[in-house]
């Protein structure tokens, strides 16, 4: 019998696995989720996800090897997409923020399920054109954005999200040099003062951060945008940061954003469109709890509501662009374990054919994950050990002190929730090859990402001819 795995009901005391006989309702939210909604174990006592072996996956494809289950991933876009519809009676549009993961198939997933995408740079851009994102559902963001950044979204006719002076003047010179005839469409990016308690690198919204005009620059940025017939603003954005389990922040940022637009309209700009960003933390361990997809949505639709409503001010169109909670529990990260290293009294290294190269937040961001041993489900969690990258660097640790089985030389290690900033922030240190990524669905594996090659790691090297034999 194929029964659902919850690690969350396993005891890390030397007891077997007792994985739940129901299946966990795909209703529930995904970004409270340690494994992937279609996540099993099989007959084999080994881990299956869009019941595609894991162990059989890494076989055919190698490892280090991301894998997303498309079933949760869509499930993600449904609710929030569901969510913005019962609870906002306005119009409104959910973005994918895809600096989580910017890819042709997630992209084409995301644009598929009705929502449009978040982009930070050409690259992003770029790809989302090519996975077929029409340009009304395209969105530019970034602190300092080139100017051939700029024409190509100008180009594309996709939305800009202007973040600073330096910005709007380059694109009244673009528009002046091109001699454009339609105005660029822009919104603004605004800095709303909103703490919340997440790592300070991605706390965005106070008001000591790179991004967005500060409010008392409002009125001269209102002013000068009035008298720009090449610019045209249909809207206003904030984001207060990511990894995010409050919910007062978010109610608080209604009222903020909404006397914003009052402001604007004393201006005489046309403001239609509000952008209250994303942030919406997942669980990385059993201790996380994040609230789920629907209460986040309802906070945020309630707030932008309720402040319309107090200024008496109709409904714009309401967007948010969640990113991690969309595509962090859809993928997991599957590894090979190599050596190991016993330090009496004091610690167990276990190592793994990966590392930072391949997920940067433990050493970047000091962040905590979960782990299993995919091809022994059931095994008595008997030991602590630290899981360690191949990487010539003393931090370069996935986990410290994992509660897991006895490991053995090439069994696999499946580390839970990879989905959001991993093979984004991927890179090639020490040479590295970037891992590959598939899709799974219905016993279906699709290659997404094909592996790097070590000619893939030279190919923009340049030898010049007198270090050449």
């Amino acid at each position: 019998m194929v029964s659902t795995f919850d690690p969350v009901e396993q005891e890390n005391s030397g007891k077997h696995y007792l994985p739940k006989l129901a299946n966990t309702p795909v209703t529930s939210s995904p970004n409270q989720h340690l494994l992937p909604l279609s996540a099993k174990v099989n007959s084999q006592d080994c881990l299956e996800i869009g019941c595609c072996d894991v162990s059989e996956l890494v076989q055919q494809f190698g490892s280090p090897l991301y894998i997303l289950d498309e079933e949760t991933l869509r499930t993600a876009c449904r609710q929030y997409v569901a969510a913005m519809q019962k609870y906002y009676p306005g119009s409104s549009q959910v973005l994918y923020a895809s600096k989580a993961w910017n890819c042709l198939a997630v992209c084409a997933i995301a644009f598929s399920e009705g929502l449009g995408i978040d982009v930070v740079s050409g690259g992003e851009l770029y790809t989302a054109l090519e996975a077929g994102v029409t340009a009304d559902k395209l969105y530019l963001h970034g602190n300092n954005k080139s100017k051939d950044e700029l024409n190509l979204a100008i180009s594309a006719s996709c939305t800009i999200v202007v973040d600073n002076w330096q910005e709007l003047h380059n694109l009244v010179v673009i528009a002046s040099i091109n001699e454009l005839t339609n105005p660029i469409r822009i919104m603004l990016r605004l800095t709303p003062g909103i703490e919340c308690h997440t790592h300070e690198y991605i706390r965005t919204g106070h008001l000591d951060s790179k991004f967005g005009f500060d409010p008392n620059q409002l009125d001269d940025v209102f002013a000068y945008i009035q008298k720009q017939p090449s610019l045209n603003c249909v809207g206003l954005h904030a984001h207060i940061g990511s990894q995010i389990f409050e919910l007062q922040p978010h109610q608080d940022l209604g009222a903020v954003i909404v006397g914003w637009l009052k402001k604007a309209s004393t201006y005489g700009l046309q403001i239609s469109e509000l952008n209250v960003g994303g942030g919406l933390g997942i669980r990385y361990t059993e201790s996380d709890d994040p609230p789920s997809i629907d209460e986040w949505v309802k906070t945020v639709c309630y707030s932008v509501k309720d402040a319309c409503s107090a200024e008496n001010i109709p409904l714009p169109k309401l967007l948010c662009e969640p990113g991690r909670s969309l595509i962090g529990s859809a993928c997991v990260t599957a590894y090979t374990i190599g050596s190991t290293k016993e330090i009496p009294e004091i610690r167990t290294y276990i190592a793994v054919d990966g590392g930072m190269s391949d997920n940067p937040r433990p050493i970047t961001y000091q962040s905590l994950y979960r782990a299993v041993v995919a091809n022994r489900m059931s095994a008595p969690q008997s030991q602590k050990v630290t899981v360690a990258g191949k990487h010539c660097e003393s931090g370069d640790i996935l986990i410290k002190d994992a509660t897991l089985p006895q490991t053995n030389v090439g069994d696999i290690l499946v580390v839970m929730a990879t989905g959001a900033y991993n093979y984004s922030m991927a890179s090639n240190y020490n040479r590295l090859p970037r891992p590959a990524a598939v899709l799974v669905n219905g016993g279906e594996a699709n290659l997404i990402v094909q592996r790097e090659t070590y000619q893939d790691l030279i190919r923009q090297d340049r030898l010049p001819a007198r270090l050449s034999n």
